[in-house]
Parts: C-alpha cells; sequence; structure tokens
C-alpha cells in the first residue's frame, strides 16, 4: 500500500496549474515550429501526457518559475496523486554541466545525475521518472511509446529529426530518442543562462554591497571558511562558468526528516545509503549516507534544502555547517525547531575534513554568506528572493 499523502490546496492548485501550463504549451506548437531537437525536448518535458493518469510532466517538479525546482514541499507528490518520495527534487538549473559520473584520480566518486549518480548523463536521468512507480507511473517504455504517438506533433518531429520514419514503432528506440530530445533542451542556455547578480558584478555591470562582498571573499576565503571545497569547480574565484559544486559526493550528517517520514510513511529510522545505493557503487559501506554536492545557483529560491528537504530556510543551512567548527551549545541549535541539530544516521562516513576545516563563524559571517549566495540567482527568479 503506498502512503497517503494529504493533498494540500497549495498542492493541488500547484498540480493543475502545471497540468495546465503543459497542456497550453504543447498546443501552442503546431508540427511545423518543432523543427529542433531542442523544441521537441520541450514540448515533452512540458507534456503531462507522459504519465499514467496524465497528470505529471517533468515540469511538474522542475518548474521553470520556481527555478526548475518543485515549491510543493519537501519531497514531490506522485502522478498517482498518493505517493511521495523520501528526497527533495533538485533545481534541474546547470545539471547539463554536470560530469558523467566516474572515479577520479584520487579514488573518489564524482559526477552523474541524481543525489546519488546513478544516471551518469542528463539522457539517462529523463529516462527515470516516466517509469518511476511513485513519479510518472508508466509501466514500461512501450507505454510511454504508444503515448507519443497519440500526438501528431510527435508522429511528424520524430522522424524528421531522428531520421527514422520507424522511430515511434521501436519502444527502446522511441524511448531513446525521447530521452536525447528532453536531454537537448535541458542543454539549452533556458537552464543555464549564468545571469544572475554575481555574474554581472563578474562582468563588471554591477556592484555588490558592502555586505555581499564580504560574504563573497569569505566564501572563496581558504582561511574564513570550508565552503569553496566543495562548493567550487573552477580554480579561480572569477571563473565565469563557475557552477558552485565540484560535483564530489560527501556525508554531511544531515538529520532524518522526520516531518517528511510522517508524511511518506517511510518508517522512522530507515536510512537512505545515498550513493552506496548506486548500482555502479554496489553497496559499497564505505559510501553510505553520501550525497552529490549540489550546485549553489539558484540555492536562494529552491528550498527547502538538503537531499530529504529537511531544513526551510537558507541561513539555517548554513547554521548547520557551523556547528561543526564552534564550541558554543547554543550555536548547535536548529532555529526551526529550536532545538540542537538531531544527530547524523550514518555518523561513522562524514567527510570530517572538509566540514570541520574552518573558523566558527558569528552572525554577520553568517548572514554575509546568505547575502552572497543570494547573488547567484538567475535573472529570471530574483523576484522570488522578495517572497
Amino acid at each position: 500500500m503506498r502512503p497517503y499523502f494529504p493533498a494540500l490546496p497549495f498542492l493541488v492548485a500547484g498540480a493543475i496549474c502545471a497540468a495546465g501550463w503543459a497542456a497550453s504549451q504543447a498546443e501552442a506548437q503546431a508540427p511545423e515550429s518543432v523543427g529542433t531537437l531542442e523544441a521537441l525536448g520541450e514540448r515533452l518535458f512540458f507534456d503531462v501526457n507522459l504519465s499514467a493518469n496524465r497528470t505529471q510532466a517533468c515540469a511538474t517538479c522542475h518548474n521553470p518559475d520556481f527555478g526548475f525546482s518543485d515549491p510543493r514541499g519537501m519531497a514531490s507528490l506522485g502522478d498517482d496523486g498518493v505517493s511521495v518520495g523520501d528526497r527533495n527534487a533538485p533545481t534541474a538549473t546547470y545539471a547539463a554541466l554536470t560530469p558523467e559520473f566516474n572515479r577520479t584520480a584520487e579514488g573518489t566518486w564524482a559526477g552523474g545525475q541524481f543525489l546519488d549518480g546513478r544516471a551518469s548523463r542528463l539522457e539517462d536521468q529523463a529516462g527515470g521518472p516516466p517509469l518511476n512507480p511513485i513519479e510518472m507511473g508508466m509501466p514500461d517504455k512501450a507505454s510511454v511509446v504508444a503515448r507519443l504517438r497519440e500526438d501528431q506533433v510527435y508522429l511528424s518531429a520524430f522522424p524528421k529529426l531522428f531520421e527514422d520514419d520507424g522511430i515511434l514503432e521501436d519502444a527502446e528506440k522511441g524511448y531513446a530518442a525521447m530521452t536525447r530530445a528532453i536531454a537537448a533542451f535541458e542543454r539549452t542556455e533556458t537552464f543555464s543562462p549564468f545571469d544572475s547578480k554575481y555574474d554581472r558584478f563578474l562582468r563588471g555591470e554591477v556592484q555588490l554591497s558592502e555586505q555581499e562582498e564580504l560574504g563573497r571573499v569569505l566564501f572563496f576565503s581558504q582561511q574564513f571558511s570550508n565552503c569553496n571545497q566543495c562548493h567550487q569547480l573552477g580554480k579561480s574565484a572569477i571563473d565565469p562558468r563557475e557552477t558552485f559544486t565540484n560535483y564530489s559526493f560527501h556525508n554531511i550528517g544531515v538529520p532524518e526528516n522526520l516531518d517528511l517520514r510522517a508524511q511518506n510513511g517511510v518508517a522512522v529510522g530507515t536510512v537512505d545509503d545515498g550513493l552506496a545505493a548506486n548500482p555502479e557503487v554496489a553497496g559499497d559501506p564505505e559510501e553510505r549516507g553520501k550525497f552529490k554536492t549540489p550546485t549553489l545557483r539558484n540555492v536562494a529560491v529552491t528550498g527547502p534544502y538538503m537531499h530529504n528537504g529537511v531544513f526551510k530556510d537558507l541561513r539555517t543551512v548554513i547554521l548547520f555547517y557551523n556547528k561543526y567548527n564552534t564550541k558554543s551549545e547554543k550555536r548547535r541549535i536548529n532555529p526551526e525547531t529550536g532545538k540542537p541539530f538531531r544527530a547524523p544516521p550514518v555518523p561513522e562516513t562524514i567527510s570530517e575534513k572538509e566540514l570541520t576545516d574552518g573558523p566558527a563563524l558569528d552572525d554577520e559571517k553568517v548572514d554575509a554568506l546568505v547575502a552572497f549566495l543570494k547573488t547567484l540567482t538567475d535573472a529570471r527568479y530574483e523576484h522570488l528572493l522578495a517572497q
């Protein structure tokens, strides 16, 4: 029996809006307008007909109005209106810049899509949700491709773009073509515009406030914080293509989300193995509880935070990291609960070096880091900062 999730009014409204928006997007594109792989991928991204009950599209959980994340709650509601997963849907912005899942020269894992890296490429990730029983819920690839054949736009576009008249008659080829198109759309500038205030600052178009500049200095400092150990890709603090993640996997001791467990019916105390659940990692106990370092681009408008959505506020996240470096019991209090941050589910694999390699931060520095992180918001989402 799937766990019941109370469909609060804003969740229902969000689902209806997403479905209606997806339908209007599809209707607006006549066959002749879908002339590129990217345009086909865009249509597919908004198509609710690719889910079992025709209520959910990629855009439902990766809403382009909210940083390509899901604003509806800690974890996404499935197409069946009942199922809720155990992980928070990450932003799809800048996902195209993620390297394929790999083992680094140092012997650690990096890259890949999903929080555990189990999908090596964007194409692999795009093929996951339609067949996931607690997401879009389709039974198999053939069923998805049959839905594609219902649409005259697809019947025209797929054979032309893939130069194969029978591509939608073959479940494997049709499904692979669908994922290629969605990935092509996700590789467009729509997802990775590099036009935040920080980017404009690098180009000399704007100035940062004193608080934002302090946060920037703290963030990239080798002395005053440890943020950049995992959240810096480029070697320079002025890299114009910085994604604010090195795509590594770490266990930072994120506590169990008891509120989410109460909603989705997963037993309290169940451990999400994270990276160790990736088939390529094959259950390695040394990788339990590790999750991919997320991009910080658009982080201020894509909460809740952490792999399980346990924190609502960005400032709480900074205070959580700070607890590893402070000796003050008062600074180890979660402001959202008024109680100490709960114990980590997998204490034996915590990335101690990365987490403790920095001084404790006072409120001025915490607020400065939050202010800087807000400057990483793409221009189209800056209005969300005031909400």
